[in-house]
């Protein structure tokens, strides 16, 4: 039977137990399983961080527009907007002044000389340039003309930037009225290249009771926070460039 005896000599304490071998501690061994776990920890990681990359959820870009909406804003902070393009010169109401047979890129059609096949430099040139940046379906080419989908239209913008003409821009989703028209020239001018164009009359900034529309540039320009969407000005357009939305 095994049995432990303390030893005491002058300045050493020992313990021995008698019938047994004293074990040596095996350094190298211990070094090795150290190597091994942390290999194994740093494989785990880069495998980790792989994975989190492949399976990782892209942020949906409606989110922002979403939580523009959620309560706990003033009405000021929370009221949607949507893009609109104020162009309604579509195909059979404008002049075009050539074929062209190019890319479909208005940026690289406003390059050519003359600003475009469409006889007004102002309008859209309906090749879709903002349909392709538009990652929500909101926008399509109708009839020579970019028009938006206000139901799908987050207002991210990215219409507007592309746009060349900078016809399009941002309205609230509860406007009544907008203004179809860009053209800066009035009268003949603006006949000549579309039938659809606003002449610079100003009837519809005299018959606004509020105050709600007044001339820029030749253009009616629109303040939504006056407007009461009672349609006098749409109703009383003789070109009818500005319609109830």
């Amino acid at each position: 039977m095994e049995f432990w005896m303390l030893q005491i000599l002058p300045g050493i304490s020992e313990c021995v137990q008698t019938g047994a071998v004293a074990a040596a501690v095996d350094y190298d061994a211990i070094g090795i399983a150290a190597a091994v776990v942390g290999a194994a920890g740093l494989i785990i990681g880069i495998l980790l961080g792989v994975a989190g990359r492949l399976l990782a959820v892209k942020v949906n870009e409606k989110e922002p527009a979403v939580r523009e909406l959620l309560p706990g804003k003033s009405p000021e902070e929370s009221a949607r907007q949507v893009a609109y393009v104020h162009c309604f010169g579509t195909c059979e109401k404008t002049e075009y002044k050539y074929n062209y047979y190019g890319l479909h890129d208005c940026r690289k059609l406003a390059l050519i000389p003359g600003h475009g096949v469409k006889q007004c430099e102002f309008g859209c040139m309906g090749y879709g340039s903002c349909v392709k940046e538009c990652q929500f379906d909101a926008i399509h080419i109708v009839n020579g003309v970019a028009v938006v989908d206000k139901e799908a239209c987050v207002a991210c913008g990215k219409c507007i930037a592309v746009c060349p003409n900078h016809l399009i821009t941002l309205v609230p989703y509860e406007a009544k009225c907008a203004v179809g028209c860009s053209s800066e020239e009035k009268g003949k001018a603006v006949m000549e290249a579309c039938t659809a164009g606003c002449m610079a009359c100003g009837l519809c900034a005299r018959l606004c009771e509020t105050g709600a529309i007044t001339m820029e540039n030749n253009l009616p320009h629109i303040d939504y926070e006056k407007c009461t969407g009672c349609g006098i000005c749409a109703e009383k357009c003789v070109q009818k460039c500005i319609k109830l939305c």
